[in-house]
């Protein structure tokens, strides 16, 4: 659950006794940590890679799982510098409680499975090969997915969560439908514990930035997107605490 501490106490204890060394972990270390952990009983391959996770097609009684694993190292776009286990753990504790929270709120996620410390499971979208992503699609009907999109923005906002990386790049194209996936910096609109303000002004820039990005991938159909109106309705609808009417 998302409460969960980020590690195990043996792992800690290692990491406080620096008895752990911060080495990438190689593809047959990656599988034997997912073993171990008991989120697979079986790894069928790499599905993709990115910047500081690889994402792996497993199985789990039969059903396919996606398993996503963050690294310790980050990759070259960040300089190659170590990071700490438990950073990479926090990481992958926010985008389980970003997808879980998404999920029970209706938007169209992954619906998540299980975390263990810089591993998380969830809903493998694909068949015999896994769903492409929406920037890798030639559309049938762009007009209806634009529509299914921008539903699928709102649908989060009512959850409470704001995509940070909003593109075609983080959006699947799965049975005629998108789905939203790379929550790792999500913003829960919803959660105390600061400012609502500053939330509101975070989930603006990042709803800015995001409607933009997505403008410009279907702009290729000679479709658009009225971003200025959109954000303004969604912040609206974040504002729970009506704190943009408050001077």
């Amino acid at each position: 659950m998302p409460n969960h501490p980020y590690l195990d106490a043996s792992v800690a204890w290692r990491i406080k006794n620096d008895k752990i060394g911060f080495r990438e972990a190689d593809y047959r270390t990656t599988v034997q940590a997912i073993y171990e952990s008991g989120l697979a009983a079986e790894v069928r391959g790499i599905i993709s890679t990115g910047k500081e996770a690889d994402v792996l097609l497993c199985g789990y009684n039969g059903a396919p799982l996606a398993v996503k694993v963050y690294r310790l190292y980050r990759t070259s776009h960040r300089g190659g510098t170590p990071i700490k286990l438990e950073s990479a753990g926090r990481l992958a504790a926010h985008e389980f409680d970003m997808l879980h929270q998404a999920w029970r709120g209706g938007a169209p996620v992954p619906a998540p499975a299980r975390r263990v410390e810089n591993m998380l499971s969830m809903r493998y979208l694909g068949g015999e090969r896994a769903a492409p992503r929406l920037n890798d699609v030639r559309l049938d009907d762009p007009e209806r997915c634009l529509e299914d999109v921008i539903a699928g923005v709102r649908s989060l906002a009512r959850a409470g969560v704001v995509h940070s990386d909003l593109s075609a790049f983080n959006v699947l194209y799965h049975e005629g439908k998108p789905w939203f996936i790379d929550l790792s910096e999500g913003i829960r609109v919803d959660r105390t514990g600061y400012s609502p303000w500053m939330r509101l002004e975070a989930a603006e820039a990042a709803l800015t930035a995001g409607l933009r990005a997505l403008a410009a991938y279907f702009r290729k159909y000679r479709l658009e997107i009225d971003v200025a109106g959109e954000t303004e309705q969604l912040v609206r609808q974040l504002d729970r605490w009506e704190v943009r009417g408050k001077t």
